[in-house]
């Protein structure tokens, strides 16, 4: 019983957190309106008329940017409880970072050489 005792907190903040999301769905559903027309019932496409195919080519550097940011943005993650552990971890740790790093700079030097990130 003593090894649940430390997840009543965590267990406490899901429970509020599924009852807010339950009471503010239901206060909306609640208090919202309910005029039904055909013009509200017609699909919404943030004020620009639907012209052509929704399927037209575009550049691929938009999506290339994004993963690119994600991939070394999550790198922090793992530099945020490295500089916190520094003295902790001693040589073993110092070392593994400098080698996650030189992964990292590596794949930055690709990207770099591969020019993945010029725009035309």
């Amino acid at each position: 019983m003593e090894s649940f005792s430390g997840y009543v907190p965590i267990l406490l903040q899901l429970v509020l957190a599924v009852l807010f999301v339950a009471v503010t769905l239901f206060a909306t559903h609640l208090l919202g309106p309910r005029i039904v027309t055909r013009k509200k019932l017609k699909p919404f496409e943030s004020g620009v008329k639907s012209v052509g195919d929704a399927r037209q080519p575009f550049a691929i550097h938009y999506f290339l940017t994004a993963i690119l940011f994600v991939l070394f943005d999550v790198e922090i993650v793992f530099l945020y409880p490295w500089a916190i552990n520094f003295y902790e971890l001693g040589s073993m740790g110092l070392i593994s970072m400098g080698l996650f790093l030189l992964l990292l700079l590596i794949g930055f030097w690709y990207i770099h050489r591969r020019q993945a990130l010029q725009w035309e």
